[in-house]
């Protein structure tokens, strides 16, 4: 069986390169652009983008003998080293023009793919600590398909970057199962379908028949739910998530990713 990390690798690479080829077709006018996250231009989220894939690269040259930490808890130091994030952002972005970022991101996702055909440790030290390699391509994968989306709803006039199914599935699946870690129970089912169904959130026990709590949503939504782009409320509201039961409510655990 060929391990985790080499699908999680093959759909990182898959996904980059139908990014890459997107922001081909971008004009450098439209970098300068507001995007959807607050405070970033086109150009920085691209850069973000860059930083991503650097820090892959880096991490893949620094295994570790400590003890790795589980995805769900290994996560959450994202939303606390936001600030720092941020600046390694601004600093990766720097002064590239929108010709040498799409530059840089094909350069920097050719050596990733040439490291992944080297065997990998299984331990590596991260910006974010010590994770699994199989585990720190997800949190790649996730960024990167996240990321896409972001791009996508920045440039809405234009196609939508084309999110390929095994990128959307491994981040879909993992997602849910980062929630299911943070908030671990059998109460609510939370259904992405075609990809995956979890129980989560602590509370009575369904062991069979129609789960009494039921959230269902499309992956798209999923993706935004999970990483903050939208609120809970918001997506009952439009009719891209429903909820039911009484404790089918997962505000307070939402988003497990930011």
């Amino acid at each position: 069986m060929a391990p985790k990390s080499a699908g999680s690798g093959a759909a990182f690479l898959e996904q980059s390169a139908a990014l890459t080829g997107w922001l081909a077709a971008v004009p450098d006018d439209d970098f300068g652009r507001l995007s959807v996250l607050d405070g970033w231009d086109v150009r920085t989220l691209v850069g973000h983008v860059l930083l991503v894939h650097v820090a892959l690269l880096r991490s893949v040259d620094r295994p570790a003998n400590d003890r790795p930490s589980p995805p769900h808890e290994f996560v959450k130091r994202y939303r606390r080293d936001v600030a720092m994030i941020a600046q390694s952002t601004r600093e990766m972005t720097g002064e590239r023009s929108a010709q040498e970022l799409r530059a840089k991101l094909v350069e920097a996702a050719s050596l990733i793919e040439a490291k992944l055909r080297d065997p990998q440790p299984r331990v590596i030290d991260t910006p974010r600590g010590v994770t699994t390699m199989a585990d720190f391509l997800t949190t790649r994968l996730i960024e990167v398909v996240v990321h896409s989306d972001d791009l996508s709803r920045s440039l809405p006039e234009r196609e939508p970057v084309p999110l390929q199914r095994a990128a959307l599935a491994g981040a879909t699946r993992a997602l849910a199962e980062i929630l299911a870690g943070q908030a671990p129970g059998r109460t609510v089912e939370i259904r992405v379908p075609p990809f995956i169904a979890v129980q989560a959130i602590d509370g009575p026990r369904h062991t069979r028949g129609t789960p009494p709590n039921v959230v269902e949503t499309d992956p798209v939504t999923w993706l935004r739910l999970a990483t903050g782009r939208v609120e809970f409320g918001e997506a009952l509201h439009q009719g891209s998530a429903s909820a039911s039961g009484s404790r089918a409510d997962l505000t307070r655990y939402l988003p497990v990713l930011s």
